[in-house]
C-alpha cells in the first residue's frame, strides 16, 4: 500500500523569498562542523526543556560558544543556526517523544504537543544559496508528525529516509519502535545526523537514485519522504521531474506491501498535465490510497 500525501503548507520549496545569508560567499560548512552544530544544539537544549522561546540573540550566543568565533568571522552562517535549533527540536522529541505520545491519549492532542514544541523555534527567515538552490528546506515539525502519523509506524517496520536532512521527520519512528534507515546527501547533515541517531546507517546517495545506490541488502517497509520539489544536484535551473524521480526510485526499493508518505509540492498530482505519465509509472507500481 502507497500514499502519498500531498500538501500545500509544504510549498515553501518553490516560494522561497527569504534573504539570502551574505556570510556564505566567504565561507562554506564542512563535516567536522557537525560536531560545533551539535554541541550548539546540546546548549540550547535547556531552553526547550524550560519550554522557553528562542530569539536571534541567544542562538548568535550560543553559535558563538559552539564555534568559537562569530558569523561575522565567517565560522558559520544562519542556516547553520537553524539547523542547531532542528537538531534540538530532535533531541527534544528522542528524550521525550514517547511519553509525549502515551501521555497525549489521541492523535490530534499528540499533534498539539508537537505544534507548541515547533512554536519554540524561530521563524528561519534567512537562507543560504546551497539551501536555496538544491532546496534543503527541513520538514516543518507538526507536518512531519502527519505524514509519520499517515505512514501507521509498527515496531516491526524499517523505515527510510531518503532525503533525510536533520532529522524531522526520522525522529517520529522512535515513538513506534521501528528500525531507521538514513540518506543525506549534504555532508555537513550527514554527519549532524550520525550523531542525532548513534548507530542508525547513514548513507550519501543521492536520493534521486536511491534504488541504485543503496545496499540491497536494505528493504525498508516504509518510506518517510519530502524529496526537492524541482532541484537535482549538478543540474542548473528548475528540474521538475525531482519529485517524481525521487518517488519512483523509492517505490523500486520498498519492500512488497510497504507503505510510503509523501510530502509535495500541490502541483504533483494527477490532475498536472506534466505529471500524467510520472503518476502512470507510479500506478503501475504502487496504489495511490490518500492525497
Amino acid at each position: 500500500m502507497t500514499l502519498i500525501h500531498n500538501s500545500v503548507a509544504s510549498d515553501l520549496h518553490d516560494k522561497q523569498s527569504d534573504e539570502l545569508d551574505p556570510a556564505l560567499s566567504t565561507f562554506s560548512c564542512n563535516p567536522c562542523d557537525a560536531e560545533c552544530l551539535h554541541s550548539a544544539a546540546e546548549l540550547l537544549l535547556p531552553q526547550f526543556e524550560a519550554g522557553k522561546s528562542v530569539d536571534a540573540a541567544l542562538i548568535r550566543t550560543i553559535m558563538e560558544d559552539a564555534f568559537g568565533a562569530s558569523d561575522g568571522d565567517g565560522a558559520w552562517v544562519w542556516k547553520d543556526a537553524y539547523e542547531a535549533v532542528e537538531a534540538t527540536q530532535v533531541m527534544m522529541l528522542t528524550k521525550y517523544g514517547a511519553l509525549m505520545h502515551s501521555e497525549a491519549k489521541t492523535p490530534s492532542r499528540f499533534l498539539a504537543m508537537v505544534e507548541k514544541l515547533a512554536l519554540l523555534a524561530p521563524t528561519q527567515t534567512r537562507r543560504s544559496e546551497d539551501s536555496i538552490k538544491l532546496q534543503q528546506f527541513s520538514t516543518p515539525l507538526p507536518l512531519a508528525a502527519i505524514a509519520a502519523f499517515a505512514a501507521d509506524l509498527r515496531p516491526e517496520d524499517t523505515v527510510l529516509e531518503p532525503s533525510a536532512g536533520t532529522g524531522m521527520l526520522a525522529v517520529f519512528r522512535l515513538m513506534a519502535g521501528s528500525s531507521l534507515v538514513l540518506n543525506e546527501l549534504a555532508d555537513t547533515r550527514r554527519e549532524l545526523l550520525s550523531l542525532l541517531f548513534p548507530g542508525v546507517p547513514v548513507s550519501g546517495h543521492d536520493a534521486g537514485a536511491i534504488h541504485d545506490r543503496l545496499d540491497p541488502a536494505i528493504q525498508p517497509s516504509v518510506v518517510l519522504m519530502n524529496p526537492p520539489f524541482s532541484a537535482a544536484p549538478n543540474v542548473d535551473g528548475k528540474y521538475k521531474a525531482a519529485t517524481g524521480q525521487h518517488v519512483l526510485s523509492a517505490l523500486a526499493r520498498l519492500k512488497p506491501g510497504g507503505r510510503l508518505v509523501l510530502i509535495s509540492g500541490i502541483n504533483f498530482s494527477l490532475a498536472t498535465k506534466a505529471y500524467r505519465k510520472t503518476f502512470d509509472r507510479i500506478n503501475e507500481m504502487a496504489q495511490i490510497v490518500f492525497s
